[in-house]
């Protein structure tokens, strides 16, 4: 056999044994992508290039005996519990992929003798997380305990500062010491990963961290939480009432027995402003986001948003201006041809608005065991690659120190539900109060069908009424309604929601 036929037999049992790509192998050992394709074409290196890579070759051989990356998990609720699961299910094929066996050795959790439908009895149990990050047991540290303080805080923290790399699902933590703990992690040399923190199991933070190169982000918006997504999909689709949908998503899990974090925004303004972070380079700031829920959402407003051509969605938004930066929660209407438009029931989306490729849309499952662990994974794989990015996406110490972007006009207009009483002169005196404040009205809707049938303190019927605004200043609406209250002219809270040109 020739040296040649040799070299090639090598090449070739190479690949075979572990499971590459001939592009693989290419761009890791060879130095060229098509080096096999064409070594099997016939080509004929010269025998300095054979011996290069004959040693390249050995010094791989070497690395593949390294030892396993030994995963310690803490928190073993639905995420955690999958990603053992996937671990231990998969293990032998994420060696290959990866050419180093990952293996979860310890896990914490509050109760040992629940059952999470996995073996854990080979594994060291912890009672305290943040023991388990400090033991020299693990190579990497998974926090899935959640809470932005407490004991999530002190694992993650314990683990970044003696340098041990750290995945974690935490939004919460996040939005509150995500600086903090990107320069930690940066001042240890540790790798800080949190794909799955925001929209499941979408890779956004991947993206923006990796993928988008010197594109500059103009607008960050989308569906960022699951609940308020499914709840307002089903008002739309079945006409049933928001607190009938929230009971459906409590029983089949996808609500929390307390729902406020999630109906209210706050969840959704969390992964905001973390997105913010990553996509104009300024300091987390989640207590600058202006947050309305979907709690006082109808199936008035759902009508009436299906016949002017809208769908209802619970909207993050955050958007680069030349005085600061805004950042907003609160449904909205978006026209029924947009994409984000078509993203329903549990799914998530995220929009990315650059100046090289313009709108990007990244959808799919938000949340849920499988999706989220996937995510979690996906960093534990990147961390034992070896890839170091800057946690936030630019060194800490670059961040700027946030700048709120003062209120401007909104270009989409508002779309207001009034419950009007049905007397003479009231829509007059409605509609004087909004010309005071310059507030240009483009539509009124007065219909049978979308009356609520009330009665005011004063026994006046009532009557609903609806209004669409051109472009305005949304403090002028809110006081043009708080002088129409003042009036004695409407009965209970006005309801007030952007209309977004998408």
């Amino acid at each position: 056999m020739s040296d040649i036929q040799s070299f090639r037999q090598s090449v070739e049992a190479f690949i075979s044994a572990r499971g590459w790509t001939p592009t693989r192998f290419g761009r890791i050992v060879a130095g060229d992508p098509l080096f096999v394709f064409d070594l099997r074409d016939g080509r004929e290196p010269r025998s300095e290039t054979r011996a290069r890579i004959l040693k390249a070759m050995a010094e791989l051989g070497d690395t593949d005996r390294q030892a396993p990356l030994r995963v310690g998990v803490a928190g073993l609720g639905n995420v955690g519990a999958t990603l053992v699961r996937i671990l231990q299910k998969d293990g032998a094929e994420l060696t290959r992929k990866l050419g180093r066996q990952l293996e979860v050795v310890a896990v914490a959790a509050r109760s040992r003798s629940r059952d999470r439908g996995i073996d854990i009895s080979g594994l060291e149990w912890f009672d305290d997380p943040v023991a388990l990050a400090k033991w020299d047991g693990i190579d990497l540290f998974v926090e899935l305990i959640g809470g932005e303080d407490g004991p999530a805080f002190a694992a993650v923290k314990a683990a970044l500062e003696i340098g041990r790399p750290v995945v974690t699902a935490n939004k919460a933590l996040l939005a509150k010491h995500g600086v903090t703990l990107a320069r930690l992690a940066e001042e240890s040399g540790a790798q800080l990963g949190f794909e799955a923190a925001v929209a499941g199991g979408i890779p956004v933070i991947k993206t923006l961290r990796e993928g988008l190169g010197s594109a500059r982000i103009a607008k960050v918006f989308g569906i960022m939480n699951g609940t308020c997504n499914y709840i307002l999909t089903r008002m739309g689709n079945e006409g049933i009432s928001f607190a009938d949908c929230l009971k459906d998503a409590q029983a089949l899990g996808y609500a929390e027995a307390d729902p406020t974090f999630d109906v209210e925004g706050f969840d959704t303004a969390h992964k905001l402003s973390i997105l913010a972070t990553l996509c104009f380079g300024y300091e987390i700031a989640p207590d600058k986001i202006r947050v309305e829920g979907i709690s006082g959402i109808t199936q008035h407003d759902i009508q009436v948003a299906a016949d002017l051509g809208y769908k209802i969605k619970l909207l993050g938004i955050a958007e680069r201006t030349e005085s600061g930066i805004e950042q907003r929660v609160h449904p909205t209407f978006v026209p029924k041809g947009s994409a984000i438009a078509g993203v329903d029931g549990v799914m998530n989306a995220v929009a990315l608005e650059t100046d090289h490729v313009h709108e990007l849309l990244l959808a799919g499952p938000g949340a849920g065991g499988p999706p989220t662990a996937s995510s979690v994974l996906s960093d534990i794989l990147d961390i034992a690659r070896g890839t170091r990015v800057p946690p936030l996406g630019v060194p800490s110490d670059e961040l700027l120190p946030y700048r709120e972007a003062p209120h401007r006009a909104h270009e989409g207009g508002y779309y207001i539900r009034l419950s009007a009483k049905d007397v003479p002169g009231a829509l007059a005196a409605i509609a004087t109060r909004m010309g005071e404040k310059s507030i240009s009205i483009d539509s009124v809707i007065q219909r049978s069908d979308l009356s609520a049938k009330a009665v005011a303190p004063d026994g006046s019927p009532t009557r609903t009424v609806v209004m669409i605004t051109q472009q305005t200043l949304e403090s002028s609406v809110r006081e043009a309604l708080a002088e129409i209250a003042a009036d004695g002219f409407i009965v209970g809270e006005p309801q007030l929601i952007r209309i977004e040109k998408l």
